[in-house]
């Protein structure tokens, strides 16, 4: 089966920070706390990126903002849904921040480097990633990666996260929440 990539635009419209909510493997049951503090956050749009199960999922996300979702490997009766996704963050009218949204995209902490390729074809800055449940940052000379966790059912003791990606003046800001609390969450030691 073919890779499908689909190119969108999102407008950063004034000078307040755009939120955008991340979310990953929901697996057709999100934790309905981690949805609620999601839209506690008041998302400009969300990003799934990837095994979402059941289309409703996407719908239950749209009723907090829109949605940009890509395919996960779960994900074999969303054909709609894109392998992979080119968000474009402009700021009166000029590119402020490009990402590539896909779901799998790390091998262990290193990016692969299909997904390298796939990124600087794309001038991307950042990588938005699911598919290990594992939550994430890296950087990779100049491109960093992130992976919110994941917000559906619990696999083995790992956290049941979301994330966020805000924008502002002075750049971007990752951050990871947990579902139950809405708390933000680091990881221990």
């Amino acid at each position: 089966m073919r890779r499908t990539t689909r190119h969108t635009t999102l407008d950063w419209p004034s000078d307040e920070p755009l939120v955008l909510g991340v979310v990953a493997d929901t697996h057709s049951n999100p934790n309905s706390s981690g949805l609620e503090h999601l839209a506690a956050l008041r998302p400009a749009a969300i990003l799934h990126a990837g095994d979402i199960g059941d289309a409703a999922v996407l719908a239950q996300l749209r009723h907090v903002a829109p949605v940009h979702a890509v395919r996960g490997n779960i994900d074999t009766r969303l054909p709609e849904v894109p392998d992979e996704l080119v968000l474009t963050v402009t700021k009166r009218g000029a590119p402020w921040l490009r990402l590539l949204l896909l779901h799998i995209a790390v091998y262990g902490p290193k990016l692969r480097a299909d997904v390298k390729r796939r990124a600087s074809a794309e001038r991307a800055q950042l990588v938005v990633c699911g598919h290990s449940h594992v939550p994430f940052v890296g950087q990779e000379q100049k491109l960093t990666v992130f992976n919110p966790g994941s917000i559906g059912p619990r696999r083995f003791t790992l956290p049941i996260l979301f994330g966020s990606v805000t924008l502002h003046a002075g750049g971007v800001e990752l951050r990871h929440y947990e579902a139950e609390t809405g708390r933000p969450w680091l990881p221990p030691g």
